[in-house]
């Protein structure tokens, strides 16, 4: 799988932006499922889908707020991140739940060892020509059944950003999909789209959408 040319660049940015990230969190609605009625919904109806399942992982599980969600709700769930700093904080945060340092790239996982794949707004980093073989491979490591539950940005440019997160100075590119194009992606890895939840623009964000997948069987 081809690693991504800004991967440093991109993780050294999620450093820097960490602290600010989980300060924002603790104290606005960013990011704490918790606080929005349809994201948590989302989350729910996945996580009883997946329970009798097997593992699940968060990939890009930032401070870990959604990994000890499903944690709470009895999953056996781990998290992986790409910025060290993010896992520092979701081990402080959430001591009792298992995290580890690695890029969506670089995850070596068994084929059907999976019971769900969380990837909640962090695969959006990665270019368009990385991002399909990605989803095709989370999708092997589902067993028949198992469930991959995906949120992105809906747009069809792709954003440079060179502040985030209260003006913290980064630098990453955001690539915006449309709701068509990644339902394309997730049947080309060969899972069978079963939910997708599309929110309206509020705040500073823009339109998002959910696509949950599930690997036939």
């Amino acid at each position: 799988m081809r690693r991504p040319d800004d991967l440093d660049v991109v993780r050294e940015s999620y450093d820097r932006v960490a602290d600010t990230y989980v300060e924002m969190v603790a104290t606005t609605a960013l990011g704490d499922i918790r606080r929005q009625p349809c994201l948590r919904a989302a989350m729910d109806v996945f996580a009883d889908a997946v329970a009798a399942r097997g593992p699940v992982l968060d990939v890009g599980c930032g401070p870990g707020t959604v990994t000890a969600y499903l944690a709470g709700r009895g999953l056996d769930v781990s998290g992986v991140d790409l910025s060290p700093r993010m896992i520092e904080n979701a081990r402080r945060l959430h001591p009792t739940c298992r995290f580890a340092v690695a890029s969506s790239t670089d995850l070596e996982l068994a084929e059907s060892s999976l019971g769900g794949v969380v990837a909640w707004w962090s695969l959006f980093n990665l270019p368009r020509d990385v991002l399909p073989p990605v989803v095709a491979s989370l999708g092997r490591a589902l067993v028949p059944g198992g469930q991959l539950i995906m949120g992105m940005h809906v747009g069809d440019e792709d954003l440079v950003r060179t502040e985030a997160y209260g003006g913290v100075p980064v630098r990453w590119t955001t690539y915006q999909w449309r709701p068509e194009q990644l339902v394309d992606l997730v049947e080309g890895a060969g899972l069978e789209p079963v939910a997708e939840v599309r929110l309206a623009p509020s705040g500073q964000l823009g339109p998002l959408v959910v696509l949950v997948a599930r690997r036939p069987g």
